[in-house]
């Protein structure tokens, strides 16, 4: 546990809001070269046992993970600079995940914030719309995993030896998958892209993988079987974008929990990665998105962290050459084209300023397991609409079973979506969010052109409430049935009645019609 002066220390790191990106910069590199060795490798786990005693839906215990990413990622460099390497290939981004947060006044946590510079390979607004205005898609976790039925992480968790990992993994054959059906499932959710684990942290690849270390592979398991393949033609009949998720990490090589220690073993991890990921690249036709996940090392530090290893750079510059237009998050080191908040948890704050997915499991976990049941459509909804206004993208994530099935429930509560998609989409996809910061649980907003949408979240709450004034006039007010509501406009903003007879249970949607272009 923290002492009153190591917390005092530790503070340090997190007081530097104030400070420009230089002076931060200067700050963090005295605090750091001020711990010798052992502070450095002894503060994190006391602060894991400080963070015990927090609330971890708070700010500040997502601020202390950023004060271990830190401190893990100064002790490799040090680590590496005595062999003689280079700890980073790039600039990182001088904001932290809890600084933006505090900024924002947010409780959206990003995965990674750190990552480092490439303004040549981001993509250009006009690039990504497509992504951003199709808001919604369908995340899928299932590979060998599914067949145990404890989760993604159970290899990892359980210490399942290798060997006896892989006889479970061989034995993969589900007999009814069906990737018609998944993509049809997310065609009629209502949902623009779909995004399938390729390859988790255990190793084992659904595609027929020449990169493969130990040829760990569908096409060596029971299945012989390339369900990459099935995938993205399935995801393309449907009209969906493409999207594949790929794990850097492997828990089969040493060189991964050691990578400076056994550094020609994590070598051999590299190899594995820019390989495998060369393959997906370049011989399933055009991949729309890339959802990398893992590029920390060790289970320690930020993804940034582990460049000095992976050289996301140049990994990325060889995606670009294949899907120059390919959609890239920012977990593989590089800062990416968009970034991930993950979790179900509730979504609170301002509008994010930059592109942005929230994803989470509708099924209680990322991998299937028998007893869990799928999430509310209620909250379910809640929770996306909280993105939509915030001008985020959501994606949901289903658990098949080892045969390929996706649970019943989980496959009503999408058709439920679709089904709310169908008659509100218009005040979702291909908007913005905007022009009015979200007033958290009462309402926020979406536009597109000269339409305003109003998202009310609370009818009762949104009573009395006064918008904020808008540059143009607005020629009309109604439901999205095209019911006329009262308002009134004058300089100090706007006001609407709203009568109990349109109140929804899940979103009241007012439609506002400007005589001119919404300014955000």
């Amino acid at each position: 546990m923290l002492t009153q002066v190591e917390l005092n220390f530790v503070e340090k790191f997190l007081n530097t809001g104030h400070l420009s990106p230089e002076e931060k910069t200067a700050h963090l590199r005295a605090q750091l070269d001020g711990l010798t060795d052992e502070l450095l490798e002894a503060y994190p786990g006391k602060i894991n046992l400080y963070q015990s005693t927090l609330n971890s839906e708070d700010t500040y215990w997502f601020s202390l993970q950023e004060v271990k990413k830190l401190m893990y990622n100064e002790s490799n460099r040090r680590k590496i600079a005595k062999r003689g390497l280079s700890y980073s290939n790039g600039e990182p981004s001088p904001m932290s995940g809890a600084e933006l947060a505090s900024m924002l006044k947010s409780n959206v946590r990003f995965k990674s914030t750190d990552g480092i510079k490439c303004p040549e390979l981001k993509l250009s607004e006009e690039d990504l719309n497509w992504w951003r205005d199709a808001k919604l898609g369908m995340f899928i976790h299932w590979g060998a995993y599914s067949i145990i039925g404890r989760g993604e992480w159970v290899m990892h968790h359980e210490q399942i030896p290798q060997d006896d990992y892989r006889k479970i993994a061989m034995s993969f054959n589900p007999k009814a998958f069906d990737a018609r059906k998944w993509a049809k499932l997310a065609k009629d959710a209502g949902m623009g892209y779909m995004v399938m684990t390729a390859r988790h942290h255990d190793g084992f690849s659904l595609w027929d993988s020449p990169g493969s270390y130990g040829q760990f592979t569908t096409m060596q398991a029971d299945a012989r079987r390339d369900f990459v393949k099935a995938y993205t033609d399935a995801a393309r009949e449907q009209g969906l974008g493409v999207g594949l998720y790929y794990s850097p990490l492997d828990w089969r090589f040493p060189g991964y929990f050691e990578p400076v220690e056994k550094y020609d073993n994590a070598l051999l991890l590299k190899k594995q990665a820019y390989d495998q990921i060369e393959e997906l690249m370049s011989r399933y036709g055009k991949i729309d998105i890339l959802w990398y996940d893992g590029s920390w090392l060790a289970h320690k530090g930020s993804d940034a962290g582990g460049a000095w290893l992976w050289e996301p750079i140049q990994l990325n510059r060889m995606v670009r050459k294949y899907n120059a237009k390919t959609v890239i998050n920012e977990r593989s080191g590089w800062e990416g084209d968009f970034s991930c908040d993950e979790g179900p948890h509730d979504l609170n704050g301002s509008i994010i300023p930059f592109p942005w997915e929230k994803n989470f499991s509708i099924g209680g976990s990322w991998a299937w397991r028998p007893e869990n049941k799928a999430m509310p459509f209620e909250k379910v909804m809640d929770l996306i609409l909280n993105v939509f206004i915030r001008d985020g993208n959501a994606l949901l994530n289903v658990t098949p079973d080892q045969d390929g099935v996706i649970p019943e429930d989980q496959v009503q509560l999408f058709l439920r979506i679709g089904e709310w998609m169908r008659a509100n989409g218009e005040s979702v996809y291909g908007t913005r969010g905007g022009p009015w910061q979200p007033v958290d649980g009462i309402y926020g907003t979406t536009c597109r052109e000269n339409i305003v949408y109003i998202h009310i979240l609370d009818p009762q709450a949104f009573r009395g409430v006064k918008l904020p004034p808008l540059e143009g006039k607005v020629l009309a007010c109604q439901t999205l049935s095209s019911d006329s509501l009262t308002f009134k406009q004058d300089d100090d903003g706007i006001t609407i009645s709203v009568p109990e007879a349109c109140w929804q249970t899940v979103d009241t949607i007012v439609k506002l019609v400007l005589d001119g272009t919404v300014h955000r």
